[in-house]
């Protein structure tokens, strides 16, 4: 790693951390999350940044100062950022991945401004690993459990045969937690029933929704999020 820092460089340095958070921001960006390509970008560049800032200061000054001072509060500062990339959903939490990868993405920003090349370039490469091969490999083994309102409404006010309904969940894999029966006038003589249910990500809707139409006496079927 060279001593000083000379003006080739500091751009050297930032154009590769804008690079490195391009490639992971890109990869994020193709799964619509609330953090992007331009959010990992900036991120790494402004690590880049301040790596660059805490090592010239004390060049600058005759040893003057901590070089791991600023980039101590880069790190614990990317923790209020990656909050805000963490989305609740009901019962559902989205955004963690996200948030684990904008503070990735500081400290290879972190790396690239202290000169540490080699590290960056391997720490880039393994995160875009474990961010497009390794997650098919977990989806395909260990499908998330999403939790889902499912309402069904019967053609008639009598007592619901549900047999039909727990033989498709069984099917699917699908666990139901609360049952709802409501039946009343309002429904014009139909019968509601709400189900509170977890399924796989694996899961198809569209299958799922059929094959509880495809059951006797169900008129309506509808499969929301839960909140």
């Amino acid at each position: 790693m060279d001593q000083n820092i000379s003006e080739l460089t500091i751009i050297l340095r930032l154009c590769l951390a804008f690079t490195a958070g391009g490639i992971i921001g890109l990869e994020r960006s193709s799964r619509r999350q609330v953090a992007g390509l331009r959010t990992h970008i900036l991120i790494a560049v402004g690590a880049c940044c301040l790596m660059l800032l805490s090592i010239w200061l004390p060049q600058s000054f005759s040893g003057i100062g901590d070089p791991g001072r600023i980039a101590a509060q880069v790190v614990s500062g990317m923790g209020f950022l990656g909050a805000g990339a963490i989305i609740r959903l009901g019962a559902n939490t989205k955004g963690l991945t996200t948030a684990a990868s904008l503070w990735l993405t500081a400290a290879i920003g972190m790396a690239i401004g202290a000169g540490l090349y080699l590290a960056a370039f391997v720490t880039l490469i393994l995160a875009i690993i474990a961010l497009i091969p390794l997650n098919r490999i977990e989806i395909k083994v260990f499908p998330n459990l999403r939790s889902k309102t499912l309402e069904i409404v019967y053609n008639h006010s009598n007592e619901p045969d549900i047999e039909p309904v727990l033989k498709v969940f069984k099917d699917f894999d699908i666990e139901y937690n609360s049952i709802n029966i409501a039946s009343r006038a309002g429904f014009g003589r139909k019968t509601k029933i709400l189900f509170t249910i977890s399924l796989l990500d694996n899961v198809s809707i569209p299958k799922l929704a059929n094959a509880l139409k495809a059951c006797s006496n169900i008129e309506k079927v509808e499969i929301k999020e839960k909140f």
